[in-house]
């Protein structure tokens, strides 16, 4: 299981998602992230273990911002480090996810026969690069998101912002097919 938190609003999120991760803690421990939009900017950290190496990187760190996401892992696809810690980011798409994305492998294998380059082991980086795309096509992230999910075969949730609508924030629970 994932811890999953996000915030949007008039507060800094740095403080509020790092509580909220603690409080959902016992949820995910191999590794932890965040990421904030602000000035139109992705600021996003990651580290492997437990929440507190999070907290350690983000010492002195005033992340500024008005929306973020924040995440604690237990790893199913892909080995516990910092490239596979969430958030995941494509482009202007930040996402973090908890389940399993049945199909993962031929989403995989369709994304890199059509060139793009996928970093992680992570199901989770595969659906970023997915609503990206969609967002690339013009569509606005809820739009990308709908588009995206009759792909995505498995139970599973996430929650997505995007650079480009920095006061957006999208969630989404599928509970199987």
């Amino acid at each position: 299981m994932c811890g999953i938190v996000g915030y949007l609003g008039d507060k800094q999120p740095q403080k509020i998602i790092i509580q909220g991760l603690k409080k959902l803690e016992y949820r995910g421990y191999d590794s932890s992230g965040l990421a904030i939009i602000g000035n139109g900017q992705t600021q996003r950290l990651r580290a492997p273990g437990k929440l507190k190496n999070l907290e350690e990187k983000l010492l002195g760190q005033n992340l500024q911002g008005n929306i973020g996401i924040g995440h604690t892992r237990w790893a199913t696809h892909g080995v516990p480090n910092e490239t596979n810690a969430h958030p995941h980011q494509v482009g202007p798409i930040s996402l973090v996810h908890n389940g399993i994305i049945e199909n993962y492998q031929e989403i995989r294998a369709d994304l890199v026969k059509r060139g793009k380059k996928i970093i992680s082991q992570t199901d989770s980086e595969l659906v970023a690069h997915l609503i990206a795309e969609k967002v690339e096509q013009g569509n606005n992230l809820e739009k990308s998101i709908f588009l995206v999910l009759p792909l995505l075969k498995g139970a599973f949730s996430i929650l997505v912002i995007s650079e480009l609508e920095p006061d957006v924030m999208v969630s989404c629970i599928v509970t199987g097919k």
